[in-house]
């Protein structure tokens, strides 16, 4: 199934006024789909009114899954399928698990955070990224509208988008699959 959606674009030369726009654009009811950089701008992502991430949960649960599966893995592995009985030592040895449940708690938690990044980012190979404007890799900064979330005309936010500091505005149809 392939839908197209019409986006409008707005060209900034200077981060600071992108910044600006972002939360004056914002606040007079228009939603953002998302601003395109060329490099990290400090306070954008607050500005566009974006959560903080999960990412940090979602590692602690995948490195606590980790040090789990190394505590069973040694535990069953010492205690039951080759027990050693040698000079009294304990069948689970505590100072033996050291190194591999931190191994494996960094593994875990490593392996899992890329999955999970690549998840919820909808980032997956053969995936064609999403480039309003080529400009925004190199000097310019992006602003894109998603007309369909928006109940003011195309008209009405190019006027917002050029008050506001944008240098152009462009309209571009996205196939999206």
């Amino acid at each position: 199934m392939e839908t197209s959606k019409k986006y409008l674009v707005g060209i900034y030369d200077d981060e600071d006024v992108l910044l600006k726009a972002v939360k004056k654009v914002r606040s007079s009811g228009v939603k953002i789909h998302e601003c395109y950089t060329p490099f990290p701008i400090h306070g954008l992502d607050v500005a566009l009114g974006h959560k903080r991430s999960r990412l940090p949960i979602a590692a602690f649960m995948f490195g606590l899954t980790g040090t789990t599966c190394a505590v069973l893995m040694i535990s069953l592995m010492m205690g039951y399928d080759w027990p050693m009985i040698i000079g009294g030592k304990p069948f689970v040895p505590i100072p033996d698990l050291v190194p591999v449940s931190f191994e494996l708690t960094v593994l875990f938690a490593a392996l899992g955070m890329v999955a999970t990044f690549l998840i919820t980012n909808n980032l997956w190979p053969g995936k064609r990224p999403l480039m309003f404007d080529s400009r925004s890799t190199d000097n310019k900064f992006v602003m894109a509208v998603d007309l369909s979330k928006n109940k003011l005309a195309a008209d009405e936010i190019t006027s917002i988008l050029k008050n506001f500091g944008a240098t152009e505005v462009n309209t571009k149809q996205v196939e999206i699959k």
